[in-house]
């Protein structure tokens, strides 16, 4: 099953980073990546003016490169993090 490209993926993957703490914000810039990660603070930054997909692309990218939390993740949270990893394997081989 792969992630399906609308808002209910995003909230979702809006909702794992926000489970480690970390905060989501869409704000203009002109990020080469489409996103902008302050670590430290540990604050997400989109592009606002990317669609839907674009910004789950960069919400995978980011939960990629990100330390989480994982025993403060639902379960529902779990499941989408196992799903991006068997899809980002699949995608190298």
């Amino acid at each position: 099953m792969a992630l399906k490209y609308n808002k209910t993926t995003l909230k979702k993957l809006e909702d794992v980073l926000t489970s480690s703490e970390f905060t989501v914000r869409y704000e203009r810039g002109q990020f080469k990546s489409g996103y902008c990660l302050l670590r430290d603070k540990k604050i997400v930054i989109i592009n606002k003016f990317y669609d839907t997909k674009g910004r789950i692309e960069a919400m995978i990218d980011l939960i990629q490169q990100v330390e989480l939390k994982e025993e403060a993740l639902k379960e529902e949270s779990k499941q989408i993090l196992k799903l991006i990893a068997k899809s980002y394997a699949e995608g190298l081989s």
